[in-house]
């Protein structure tokens, strides 16, 4: 069983940045990791991707804004978010699966395991 817990959402003014941290219980370096967002009647959407070899995926929406990354030592994967928009806020989540994701199902909520409770990133204009 892996437990996760996210860490570092708040308000934040646009143009901002804020990071985000999750915290994993039991790190096996066989995981592979995202992040994930949802906003009030929205859908849930991928928003990065790390294989457990450190290959990285982005949603188109925050390409050159988020960097996602890992520290295997602390157990923790991070989420750093830069530039930030209003239509950024929304519950973030990250997520965990053993083994690495096929291309197509990287970003998406199906292609995940286990599940933190979310922090939520508010982002004004």
């Amino acid at each position: 069983q892996v437990r996760l817990r996210e860490f570092g959402g708040g308000p934040v003014q646009a143009g901002g940045s804020l990071r985000l941290s999750c915290a994993v219980s039991q790190y096996n370096t066989g995981l592979s990791m995202g992040w994930f967002r949802q906003a009030p009647g929205k859908e849930r959407e991928g928003v990065a991707y790390i294989s457990s070899a450190g290959l990285t995926e982005y949603a188109d929406s925050v390409k050159g804004r988020f960097t996602i990354s890992k520290d295997n030592a602390k157990n923790t994967l991070f989420l750093q978010m830069n530039s930030l928009k209003p239509e950024d806020t929304a519950m973030y989540y990250c997520a965990a699966r053993f083994g690495s994701a096929y291309a197509w199902s990287r970003l998406r909520s199906s292609s995940y395991n286990y599940w933190g409770q979310g922090t939520q990133v508010t982002v004004s204009s």
